[in-house]
């Protein structure tokens, strides 16, 4: 069973939590994943820059933070979207916010499922699995290509 909840404390954008939890289970079960507990919170700018210098020490707000817990044996983790960073991208990017907010949640989701991006191969992998789950889900490829 995966079991998703969703938290959206800020006002920037609205949360289709339902949505929310459809994507979770789609990106767990196709990454192989039958037992998860994933909690998603959506947050304002002061949020995510806050958690961002305190676990990055990087002095900015964030697209996404991921945050495994690995409690009972089973995949666990919470990923701290930021909201008004998406409603900034897509807005600079031309397109809608939620696609940019479904983007951050299959990335975080990825990292989750121990995808990284530190090498260029590592990118190209996780780029390659961010489109498979946006086209899956309908949503229009907004990754960001690899050099």
């Amino acid at each position: 069973m995966i079991k998703v909840s969703v938290a959206s404390p800020q006002e920037a954008v609205e949360i289709d939590r339902g949505r929310m939890r459809r994507i979770v289970r789609t990106v767990m079960e196709g990454e192989g994943i039958s037992s998860a507990e994933i909690s998603l919170a959506f947050v304002d700018n002061d949020t995510s820059h806050r958690l961002n210098k305190r676990y990055l020490d990087h002095d900015e707000p964030t697209d996404v933070l991921t945050f495994p817990s690995g409690e009972g044996g089973k995949l666990s983790g919470e990923l701290v979207v930021g909201a008004e960073v998406a409603n900034a991208q897509a807005a600079e990017r031309g397109h809608d916010v939620q696609p940019e907010l479904v983007l951050y949640v299959i990335h975080g989701l990825l990292h989750l499922c121990g995808f990284d991006d530190k090498s260029r191969e590592q990118v190209a992998r996780m780029r390659q699995r961010e489109r498979h789950y946006l086209g899956l889900l309908g949503y229009p490829d907004i990754s960001e290509k690899e050099d």
